[in-house]
């Protein structure tokens, strides 16, 4: 792939304003709530796209904001949400997007950590944690949709910072990725090598707009084609999804493979159930053996899977031009540079059916441009004209690769990825705990959940639903440990790290 020059090219426009020009009057994004999904609750074509979102620019102009300067926008999965994703964006500045599950202290230190200069926050803030900050409400946003006078795009350039997603990684705390403008073309090999999207296409999404794969699957790519984003508020119950699906019409379903195993075993979908739908797209997670078979017997539609990162979105994938195969998450998506390279060092690429780690090459338009203010772990991933972002893998003589699991042991949960050194920092302050380590556990072939093994200050209190509760007042739920397991010790090494993987051994067969 040539990577994008250096060229005036802003993001909003690339996704938004040419299919404006193109069919002002075709429908861009469609809400619907999953309490009455037969009509959607709001419908919006590509000409009030643009204008929202260049009405929304100026008005964040107008109110003190600059060029670069960090919005956090933490409005759920709004159509709120999409327009200040974009319109930060068209108007030259940075956007955040936030999980709505965060914790106070949480977000707090993102805050702090990203230098926000404003917030769009779905509940009222604290003065402690919105302090130096502007804040907006969601009728605050809706006010310069509608009376704020329309700017132009920004003149930004390919390279210039865009969006900023905070995702664990191998310290304790969450780090921020910074992209740029350039990535929403990056994206462009996905369109025909996961996707097979066209301008007729619905894309519903599953997924929350603080993620990367929601972001771009969801909202990104189907714009940038002329298709049709669309969003689902309320309940999301597995139950719901194929009459979710069939109700608004949509052609393509993106989620984690968790997700179609909920519906597979909730919902029970059979052939001709899931209305226009053309097939199925899945990453975030390792799927569990067996769930592609099961979904296209059960659904008698495809599901293609991709391999991707926060760093890069997706770049390895099968789809309707490269068949599944059992075992591998399929070929590099045309145009990317994709190579195995050593583990332990070195840059060269190895030969079919070695493991190393999967790289993709800098050139990449789609890679991000570093992390935020974290030097030292950007020259951990970059090795050369290699990023490395820690998954193992191998290349058969077909070019199609295996995934074998994560160098750095980060744990997954619900398609979230999660340090278990953030985990395991919040913990340590809880009262009782002298020592804590946390690991993925699996419960079933198909199931994993997030344990915390602890070392208690006294053998005779051992009280695993404090801990529980200490950890969901610092953690978003999802980070909270599902099962607390009591040790005498931790295993550790010689050198004194602790064996993650010897932690698995010791829990109790009834857990």
């Amino acid at each position: 792939m040539t990577p994008v020059a250096n060229e005036p090219f802003n993001m909003a426009q690339y996704a938004i304003g040419a299919a404006a020009q193109r069919t002002p009057s075709k429908t861009a994004l469609l809400v619907y709530n999953t309490a009455n999904p037969e009509s959607p609750s709001e419908t919006w074509s590509f000409a009030a796209l643009e204008d929202a979102i260049l009405r929304l620019a100026q008005g964040l102009a107008q109110r003190g904001l600059k060029p670069g300067d960090r919005i956090a926008i933490r409005l759920g999965n709004s159509s709120q949400s999409a327009l200040l994703f974009f319109a930060a964006i068209a108007g030259g500045f940075i956007a955040l997007p936030l999980s709505d599950q965060l914790t106070a202290t949480e977000l707090r230190s993102l805050l702090d950590d990203s230098g926000a200069a404003a917030i769009a926050s779905f509940e009222p803030l604290s003065a402690d944690i919105a302090r130096g900050i502007t804040i907006f409400s969601p009728d605050d946003i809706a006010g310069l949709i509608q009376h704020a006078p329309r700017a132009g795009y920004a003149a930004t350039r390919a390279n210039d910072a865009a969006f900023l997603i905070y995702t664990s990684g191998t310290t304790a705390k969450p780090k921020g990725v910074l992209h740029a403008h350039r990535s929403a073309r990056g994206r462009s090999p996905m369109y025909q090598g996961w996707y097979g999207i066209n301008a007729d296409d619905r894309m519903l999404h599953a997924g929350a707009f603080n993620w990367t794969f929601t972001l771009g699957v969801g909202l990104t790519d189907p714009w940038a084609n002329g298709a049709t984003a669309v969003v689902c508020t309320g309940e999301k119950s597995p139950e719901l999804w194929p009459r979710l699906i069939a109700a608004t019409g949509a052609t393509l379903f993106a989620a984690v493979p968790g997700v179609y195993r909920q519906i597979l075993k909730y919902a029970r979908p059979e052939p001709g159930s899931l209305g226009k739908l053309r097939h199925g797209l899945m990453a975030g997670e390792t799927p569990p053996p067996g769930l592609v078979e099961e979904w296209t017997k059960a659904a008698g539609l495809p599901l293609y899977e991709a391999l991707g990162m926060s760093e890069i979105s997706t770049y390895i994938s099968t789809g309707p031009g490269v068949p599944y195969r059992p075992g591998t998450v399929g070929k590099p998506q045309a145009g990317r540079r994709i190579a195995i390279i050593p583990a332990d060092g070195g840059t060269e690429p190895l030969p079919p059916g070695t493991e190393g780690l999967i790289a993709v090459h800098r050139s990449d338009p789609g890679l991000m441009i570093g992390y935020w203010n974290r030097p030292e772990e950007e020259a951990e991933v970059f090795r050369g004209e290699w990023f490395t972002g820690g998954d193992l893998g191998s290349v058969d003589a077909d070019g199609y690769i295996t995934h074998l699991g994560r160098a750095n042991e980060l744990m997954n949960a619900g398609g979230y990825r999660v340090s278990p050194l953030e985990i395991e920092a919040a913990l340590a302050a809880c009262p009782g705990v002298a020592e804590v380590a946390c690991t993925e556990i699996r419960i079933r072939s198909d199931v994993s959940i997030i344990g915390a093994f602890v070392a208690p200050t006294d053998a005779s209190k051992k009280d695993a639903e404090a801990i529980k509760a200490f950890a969901a007042e610092r953690l978003a739920a999802y980070k909270v440990p599902r099962e607390i397991i009591f040790v005498d010790r931790l295993p550790r090494t010689p050198n004194g790290k602790i064996q993650r993987k010897a932690l698995a051994a010791l829990v109790p067969a009834n857990a």
